[in-house]
């Protein structure tokens, strides 16, 4: 398992968790607003942290974190992922996964075999922009949209996220996603924000009242959508 950053506490990443975030190394995007470059470009991967030392940590913090939110990159890329989370589990009782959605079939074997608790899925664009927003022309949104449509099945908690970039993400695209995912999930609008570590240069914000502009286009498919960042 390519783990490449451990985040030792967080109280943001897993709803009313108190949590640590570990970073799989490796995505099948090449999103330009992504703000982790380092852990999506092979070139710019750093040193892994090996395994044993990050359960390690775990034992250390038994009864002290609630969970654990496995990140990336995409974690789901990695075959081996539901063997690092059984073992996650032996240590601290719930995980909470981020996804882009590509893999269904990865994402239904942990739901079913109970070895996620939270999902928290990525919805880059209208499926429509999809191909330029994840920086792959011709990109077929049919496993993002089966992954959609099983969290929405409602097995287990979960939320969508969409980052919002001014040159990528119009009016137009968030009422695409609102009739494309109507329903009364938990969904984030998220502001861009310039990490230092993005994939492309030349992205901008969207100003606070133009966000909450967007978010009411959205307020009209998702009643509980909300702004987040």
């Amino acid at each position: 398992m390519v783990i490449k950053g451990l985040q030792k506490l967080t109280l943001l990443d897993f709803p009313e968790k108190i949590a640590c975030t570990v970073f799989l190394g490796g995505c099948n995007f090449r999103c330009p607003y992504c703000h982790n470059a380092s852990l999506v470009i092979p070139e710019k991967f750093g040193q892994d942290i090996e395994e044993e030392a990050f359960f390690k940590f775990l034992d250390s913090r038994r009864g002290i974190l609630g969970g654990v939110c496995v990140s990336g990159g995409e974690p789901t890329l990695h075959k081996d992922l539901p063997l690092l989370l059984k073992r996650i589990k032996e240590y601290i009782p719930e995980v909470k996964l981020d996804t882009n959605g590509t893999n269904p079939e990865m994402l239904e074997s942990l739901i079913d075999g109970g070895l996620v608790d939270y999902v928290a899925m990525d919805i880059k664009n209208s499926r429509e922009k999809y191909p330029l927003t994840v920086g792959r022309a011709g990109f077929d949104t049919s496993s993002v949209e089966k992954s959609a449509e099983l969290l929405m099945r409602g097995k287990i908690p979960f939320e969508f996220r969409t980052t919002v970039v001014r040159e990528l993400h119009t009016g137009e695209d968030i009422e695409s996603i609102g009739r494309w995912l109507s329903g009364n999930e938990k969904f984030y609008l998220q502001t861009f924000k310039d990490s230092g570590d993005l994939i492309s240069e030349g992205l901008s914000a969207y100003s606070d009242g133009e966000m909450d502009e967007l978010l009411k286009i959205l307020q009209s498919y998702v009643p509980e959508a909300a702004l987040r960042g």
